[in-house]
Parts: C-alpha cells; sequence; structure tokens
C-alpha cells in the first residue's frame, strides 16, 4: 500500500526581510522545527521514494534538514509546486505514484498543502485532532488509495505539530 508524507516549510523570515517571497529562508525556529519534524519522522521509521519539493528556498531549506533522515530520496521541484493548489499537489502525487513512487514526499505550501492533509484526514479517524488550517513545519504521513484521479486516505501514521508535542504513529 502507498505512503504519503505532507509536510508545509518550516518558520520563514517575513516578507519584509526577504528580498522576494520566492527566497525567504527558515528562522532558526524554523530550522529547528524542521530538524523536530525530520527526527519524528526518523524515528518513527519512514522512508521516501521520492520527494517532491516547492523550488522555494523555504521549503528546499526544510528539505535539507528532512531529507537524509527518510534515506535521501531522488528530488523532484517543478515550478508547479511553488504555492499548488490542493489540485496540483493531488495531480503531482497521483503522477508520483503513477510513476512507480511508493512512498513520496511532499514538501510545500498553504493553503494547499493544509487542504491536501486536512481532505486525507476527513477520510480517516483519529483520536488526535488535525491543527486548523496547517501549521508552518507540521508533516503528516498516510497511507494511500488511489481511485477514479483521487487520492484517500486509509489511515493516518504520524501527525507532527512543531507547537505542540504529540504524534500519532
Amino acid at each position: 500500500m502507498p505512503q504519503l508524507i505532507v509536510i508545509r516549510h518550516a518558520k520563514a523570515v517575513d516578507r519584509m526581510e526577504a528580498e522576494d517571497d520566492f527566497e525567504r529562508g527558515l528562522t532558526e525556529r524554523g530550522r529547528e522545527d524542521a530538524a523536530r519534524a525530520g527526527a519524528a519522522l526518523e524515528n518513527a521509521g519512514f522512508k521516501a521514494d521520492l520527494a517532491l519539493v516547492s523550488p522555494a528556498r523555504r521549503t528546499r531549506e526544510t528539505w535539507r534538514h528532512i531529507g537524509d533522515g527518510l534515506g535521501a530520496p531522488p528530488v523532484q521541484d517543478p515550478m508547479a509546486l511553488y504555492h499548488a493548489t490542493f489540485e496540483m499537489l493531488q495531480r503531482a502525487v497521483l503522477e508520483a505514484l503513477s510513476g512507480g513512487a511508493e512512498a513520496p514526499v511532499l514538501v510545500g505550501h498553504n493553503p494547499g498543502v493544509g487542504a491536501l492533509v486536512h481532505s486525507l484526514a476527513a477520510d480517516v479517524e483519529t483520536d488526535t485532532p488535525f491543527p486548523q488550517g496547517w501549521p508552518t513545519g507540521a508533516a503528516a504521513a498516510f497511507d494511500l488509495t488511489a481511485r477514479e484521479g483521487r487520492l484517500s486516505a486509509t489511515k493516518c501514521l504520524l501527525l507532527f505539530n512543531p507547537k505542540s508535542d504529540f504524534g500519532l504513529a
């Protein structure tokens, strides 16, 4: 059964502190949160076989703190992932699965990433509430099915929210 890990980039510098939105890097807290997310995923035993990473600086920096712990899979970073909508992200994951990936990881931006996570979370029952929106540095992992051009979760395997200390494994 395929699995998907979805991560929102960690906390980035304010828009006014960067030349443009695309070049916003992580704050110190963002680097710490990304490392904690990576440790949570690695400690839970997750491995990825493909990374779909937005080419924006903050997502690439987040990935640098997470990638090795997930097995350093090959990275695809098409511009289409930069501020992608829910539909665009779902399509990217479906294409990765149809291309042979069994365990992709997606690192992107809200609101698309949050919409994807909440859509998958709605398919499964958990005792742990999913945070509103989708916080920076948050990660979730799901067992998936793909039917009729739609991703569906069969189980939530992990929920990491850097703003709290809970995790679902």
